[in-house]
Order: structure tokens, then C-alpha cells, then sequence
């Protein structure tokens, strides 16, 4: 069983801000695979289709471990089937990186997540969505994204879907070795 675990901020002043790539990519997916993400389970919007399990912390970003380690002990899952997707602020935009372990990098939401596993050992899919030196890292992960940016957005979610899927039904190192030079 895989969970796909998108990381982002509950409230409809969020919907379309950078912070919430990972909801966007979890919506994205759930629609090409027809996975219903409507269900309420340990704190998540949850969808579940055969070894899939979609899921939105239905919290805010810094406080999205509690809902994960919820739902992965509920679960039992493996830490080496649980991907957490999130934005990058030092990856340009619509660059995928998925990588196994590490540290949070400064984001809250990461942090929350290996916080609450106790343990930093699971997949990220980390997003790209740029930087604005003249916009504090904080006001412009809640911005919302530049026209020429929502563009480019769909193939950005396209890529990180296809990514997702190579990783779950393709092995892990081939979506690596695939997505990660993208």
C-alpha cells in the first residue's frame, strides 16, 4: 500500500497559492485515476483505489504531522511507501525532485511530518516553485502563482502525476532516474 500525501493549507483562501502544490498535485492525480478524495480519516481528505491511498491533511501546512502519522498508523504503513509532495522554494519552478530521507530544508510542513513519524526516513517529491528575493519567503510561499507560471502549471502537475505513477507501479529508482533531472 502506497500513500501520496500532498502537503498544503485547509481554506479556500489557499486553493491556488505555491504552498499548496501538493494538494494540487493530489487533485491532479485524482482526477486522471478517478480516485474520489472526499472521505474524512485521521485529520486527511483521504481517497483510496486498490494499493493507493490519496491524502490532504485537512490542516494548516505546519501542522500537517499529527493527520499523517494518524493515517499511516492507521494503515500500517511503510515508510518506504509514504511520499510526502510539497513545494521547494529553492528549486525553480516546475522542477520535480523525489528523493528518499534528508532534512526538512526550512519547510514547516516537512518538518511536522518527520516530527510526528519520529523518523525523517520516507520519500519527498519536492516541487519547484521558484523565488522572488523582493517577496519574504514567507508572504510569497502564499502567493498565488504568476500568469505566465499558471501556463505552465497543468504540465507541471502532469509530469508530477505521471512521476507518482511510474513510482508506485514502475519502482521507485526508475521514477527517480526519469523525474529527478526534469
Amino acid at each position: 500500500m502506497f500513500l501520496l500525501c500532498g502537503l498544503g493549507n485547509k481554506g479556500s483562501e489557499y486553493t491556488f497559492t505555491r504552498h499548496n502544490i501538493g494538494y494540487l498535485v493530489i487533485d491532479k492525480f485524482s482526477e486522471r485515476f478517478r480516485i474520489a478524495v472526499q472521505k474524512r480519516l485521521c485529520g486527511c481528505k483521504v481517497g483510496e483505489s486498490g494499493e493507493i491511498i490519496l491524502a490532504k491533511p485537512n490542516t494548516y501546512m505546519n501542522l500537517s504531522g499529527g493527520p499523517v502519522a494518524s493515517l499511516v498508523q492507521r494503515k500500517s504503513l511503510t515508510s518506504e511507501n509514504i511520499v510526502i509532495i510539497h513545494d521547494d522554494i529553492d528549486m525553480n519552478f516546475g522542477r520535480i525532485r523525489i528523493r528518499w530521507n534528508g532534512r526538512d530544508g526550512g519547510h514547516k510542513g516537512v518538518r511536522s511530518v518527520a516530527d510526528a513519524l519520529r523518523s525523517p526516513l520516507f520519500y519527498r517529491m519536492k516541487i519547484g516553485i521558484g523565488r522572488n528575493p523582493a517577496i519574504p519567503p514567507e508572504e510569497y510561499v502564499l502567493s498565488r502563482f504568476y500568469t505566465d507560471e499558471v501556463e505552465e502549471l497543468g504540465d507541471v502537475l502532469d509530469r508530477a502525476v505521471d512521476a507518482l505513477h511510474t513510482f508506485v507501479f514502475e519502482g521507485k529508482e526508475k521514477a527517480m532516474s526519469m523525474y529527478n533531472r526534469s
